[in-house]
């Protein structure tokens, strides 16, 4: 089953795209990868890679049809900028950013890098990770090395996998891949001994190339809160090694009940 249908150009929501936070509320998850699929569908350019996505979420989006438009801001020799929209029945929900830099020859020199994680691959983590209670995945999650203690403050580290199509039956890009996995930056970040507090208002994703396969690995890199404020980074690997930094601000929110 899919997260939406097309019909002409609006997005109809289907039972299994409602998020955590409440049975009529849209996945936040699923607007950057719906602003993602737009860009690079009708921006995409032979030479160019995605290098930096930002998506703002900063209105709650019931159920309903949604449309995604688009807007080519800047169209340079080595940079192209597009911005992208979601509206709904209530009016603008999201936006995003997406900037493609030309690529060409490495430049010499070595660099500290981001360092590659020392952890089992996918089919060596066992079954995904069921939760009791909420909401149920729509995504196949790996919890390494967490066991039953995942509520204890320590670096969280997860294998995701996508299991259904954003769109019908349109296979998801690896640019949409990440966009849809990066949400989970601020769980992976910001998640308490008392669960998830916060709820995401934004999130970037840094790349310095897209990911190569169905897995997306995260691990969280810090969290900074004051105030019900929060700010988290994560690392985003495949199974080569790391392929983009995430960062996400976040609101205090406990879920009701």
């Amino acid at each position: 089953m899919t997260f939406f249908l097309r019909d002409g150009d609006a997005l109809v929501p289907t039972e299994m795209a409602h998020g955590p936070w409440a049975p009529d509320m849209l996945h936040g998850r699923l607007l950057g990868g719906l602003m993602a699929e737009a860009i690079e569908r009708g921006h995409s350019l032979e030479g160019l890679r995605p290098s930096r996505l930002t998506v703002d979420l900063f209105r709650n989006a019931r159920l309903a049809p949604l449309k995604v438009t688009t807007d080519r801001i800047r169209d340079g020799r080595r940079i192209r900028v597009v911005d992208a929209a979601v509206t709904g029945p209530d009016g603008l929900i999201a936006r995003a950013s997406l900037v493609l830099l030309k690529h060409g020859g490495h430049p010499p020199g070595e660099v500290w890098p981001a360092e590659r994680w020392n952890v089992p691959q996918p089919e060596d983590c066992g079954p995904p990770t069921r939760r009791s209670g909420g909401s149920v995945p729509t995504f196949d999650l790996w919890r390494i090395g967490a066991g039953d203690d995942w509520d204890l403050p320590h670096r969280r580290r997860a294998w995701l996998r996508e299991t259904h199509p954003l769109i019908g039956d349109e296979p998801l890009s690896p640019l949409v891949r990440l966009a849809l996995a990066a949400d989970l930056a601020s769980p992976t970040a910001h998640w308490s001994t008392t669960g998830l507090n916060y709820i995401n208002a934004d999130y970037t994703i840094t790349l310095g190339r897209l990911p190569e396969g169905e897995y997306i690995g995260i691990e969280a890199g810090g969290h900074i809160s004051a105030d019900g404020i929060a700010a988290g980074s994560c690392t985003l690997h495949d199974r080569t090694g790391p392929v983009a930094f995430a960062t996400t601000t976040a609101l205090a929110n406990r879920k009701p009940g």
